[in-house]
């Protein structure tokens, strides 16, 4: 059984041990979420689990988007009913703000189900995803830490820059691919692996994790139990 919530990003802060040892730690607001749809190896050719997490109001929310938690009336559905095709079950809940899909084994789940922070009660390592900060159209020295050209004479107005990017001949009359240049820094998908559960209060929904996760505060995260071995 796939083990995950949706969950945000609460901010960090710190807990004692009875030894008295500070313990880094990232609080995340975790669940509830619903079960919105279930995909099978017969029908999508792939199992997972799409989950819903945070309610959103219906007058902000597309069609497309309420009709699919909840059945409309449409003339679709009336077409394929009168010609007695049976609907797709839907979970009867609220549109959602944050739609992911866990992959995975989908034994134990049904459509409409709550899934609160008690599916992680015995998982004692997750993955975290999110997105990080977005920092902008950054220069080397601060995207990948270059140490700038020298600070001597002859060098004119070009501290900062990056300094040859050629492959060292004419050959090639090309770049490859990875070079590391300027561009856009931050505001990419990362997974941070192997966290540690600290604490769990399922009775507000908060999940502690040892460390760090990306993403500011009051950024939408995705919670699996880890498939890292060792």
């Amino acid at each position: 059984m796939t083990k995950g919530l949706l969950g945000r990003k609460v901010g960090m802060t710190q807990i004692f041990e009875e030894s008295g040892l500070a313990i880094p730690v990232t609080v995340i607001a975790a669940g509830p979420c619903d079960v919105l749809q279930i995909r099978t190896s017969e029908r999508d050719g792939y199992e997972a689990v799409q989950l819903g997490f945070e309610d959103k109001p219906r007058r902000l929310a597309r069609r497309s988007e309420r009709g699919h938690v909840a059945k409309l009336s449409s003339k679709r559905s009336k077409k394929l009913s009168a010609a007695g095709q049976e609907l797709a079950s839907k979970a009867g809940c609220e549109p959602k703000r944050f739609v992911r899909e866990l992959r995975g084994d989908t034994t134990g789940y049904e459509i409409g189900q709550k899934l609160t922070l008690e599916s992680l009660a015995d998982v004692g390592v997750i993955d975290v995803t999110g997105t990080s900060k977005g920092r902008g159209y950054s220069g080397v020295m601060k995207r990948h830490n270059f140490h700038g050209q020298r600070a001597s004479h002859g060098v004119k107005k070009v501290h900062r820059h990056a300094g040859g990017t050629g492959s060292g001949s004419a050959g090639p009359s090309r770049l490859f691919k990875g070079i590391r240049m300027a561009g856009q820094y931050g505001n990419a998908r990362i997974t941070v692996r192997n966290l540690k559960v600290v604490r769990i209060d399922a009775e507000n929904n908060l999940l502690l994790v040892r460390g760090a996760v990306p993403g500011p505060n009051g950024g939408l995260l995705v919670i699996r139990e880890t498939n890292k071995v060792g």
